[in-house]
């Protein structure tokens, strides 16, 4: 049966909420039929990008609670409303205090949060809006980048309990101090983890703009797969890598905490993707996904001297300015020098090039050489512990399409390259055909 209006119904078997102010049949994947459960959901900017589009996400929390869940939301800033806010704040000032940024940056989610609430108790819901001091979510003082120390969540559970649906602001914390604080980009990620984690709930669910983890950006390979599940560990390795569907710090919660999340579509019904256990996992394939980053550079110092410490010599004072160092090469030694190289996000180039510079004649080193011109393609999978020749696979398909590899990198999940960024799309194409993953292959 279907319902003519809005309600529940049963569709093709399964239980589903049709919307009062919107054409979607929503299903209530994973929780359909089963128990009542607590259900943390994320919507990200695009999903709350407008009046219109907060409707539909009322009614999509209204169907979760109407099926007798309990519901916590977490809700991003208007998509470009946080890009909107670094403006007014570079117009004032171009290097603003970061107390100040973050107090500034923190209101594009009272702004959501707020009328989402409203949406609901127009619908006949119940719900309470909290910012991270209402709740409160607690971080430490390092504005613009804070970390998670502790969530209170009596007040939460308070209201659940009342029937509530609850909607907390993402992206944003408070100090011990008082001190509005905010996670970073993709931070509201992370707050509905966390959430998640603190309230044990069954499961997270992000809303997003895709539709789940695909084995590599579709805009790059149209034949990309969409994964059915994926492991924690593979996904932190693809956040790591460029993969902007979730934030690493959120999958490093998940992980740390056994946080099942299901990375859904804002727009379209489906199953999304579910991050989880290892073990939770059928036989996993070799290779899951083909990672990618532009934000990549490289720096070189040449000639310096080859003795013990040079290495912390250079990167000391790069970790000192926080910039973070991820690929590294040391050349061999020749008549007692060597070449030392390491990659950078392109944001922190041009700073760590200037540190070293400065460092150079200090360190014996005869210059200093910067490149923005390269990328870094990763083949990512756990599967990859027991089979042998992924890395023989990997190399032989770049040189077959003469690509030139720069630097090596590993771990027991992952093979990542540094070439040039002219061969980003074709290396990427090349690796998901060598290995595998296009739509219709396992």
């Amino acid at each position: 049966m279907e319902a003519s209006s809005s309600g529940i119904s049963l569709r093709n078997g399964a239980l589903a909420y049709t919307l009062p102010f919107s054409p979607f049949i929503i299903p209530l994947l994973p929780f359909a039929g089963r128990k009542m459960a607590l259900i943390v959901q994320k919507f990200g900017g695009t999903s709350v990008g407008s009046v219109e589009r907060i409707q539909v996400v009322a009614d999509r929390v209204l169907a979760t609670k109407a099926a007798g869940h309990d519901v916590v939301v977490v809700l991003s800033a208007m998509s470009g409303e946080t890009d909107r806010l670094l403006g007014l704040a570079r117009a004032i000032s171009q290097q603003p205090t970061p107390r100040e940024l973050d107090a500034l940056l923190s209101t594009g989610e009272q702004v959501t949060i707020a009328l989402l609430a409203m949406a609901l108790a127009a619908r006949g819901q119940a719900a309470l809006s909290l910012t991270a001091a209402q709740v409160p979510i607690e971080t430490d003082a390092t504005h613009t980048k804070a970390r998670i120390e502790r969530i209170d969540g009596e007040r939460i559970r308070t209201a659940l309990q009342e029937g509530k649906v609850v909607i907390v602001a993402g992206f944003q914390g408070i100090t011990a101090q008082g001190d509005i604080t905010t996670l970073g980009r993709g931070g509201s990620d992370t707050t509905a983890v966390a959430l998640a984690a603190a309230l044990q709930a069954d499961e997270c669910a992000i809303y997003t703009d895709v539709d789940g983890i695909y084995t590599t950006d579709p805009r790059v390979e149209a034949k990309a797969r969409r994964l059915d599940r994926i492991t924690y560990e593979e996904m932190l390795e693809m956040a790591s890598l460029g993969a902007k569907v979730l934030q690493t710090r959120s999958v490093e919660f998940a992980m740390n905490y056994h946080v099942p999340v299901r990375v859904l579509s804002s727009f379209v019904d489906g199953p999304g993707t579910l991050v989880t256990s290892e073990e939770n996992s059928m036989e996993a394939p070799r290779v899951s996904g083909i990672a990618f980053s532009r934000n990549e550079a490289k720096i070189t110092v040449v000639g310096v001297p080859d003795r013990p410490g040079i290495a912390h010599a250079i990167l000391g004072p790069i970790s000192a300015a926080n910039i973070n160092v991820d690929v590294i090469l040391q050349n061999v030694s020749e008549q007692g020098k060597t070449d030392f190289t390491f990659t950078v996000e392109r944001n922190d180039f041009d700073r760590a090039l200037q540190i070293l510079r400065d460092l150079a004649p200090i360190l014996g080193g005869a210059e200093v050489r910067g490149d923005k011109g390269i990328v870094k393609v990763s083949v990512v999978g756990v599967g990859m512990r027991s089979h042998a020749g992924i890395a023989a696979s990997m190399f032989e398909t770049l040189a077959r399409e003469n690509i030139n590899i720069q630097m090596i990198s590993t771990s027991e999940i992952k093979i990542s390259v540094v070439i040039e960024e002219k061969y980003l799309e074709l290396a990427v194409r090349s690796l998901h055909e060598a290995f595998g993953l296009a739509q219709g292959e396992t």
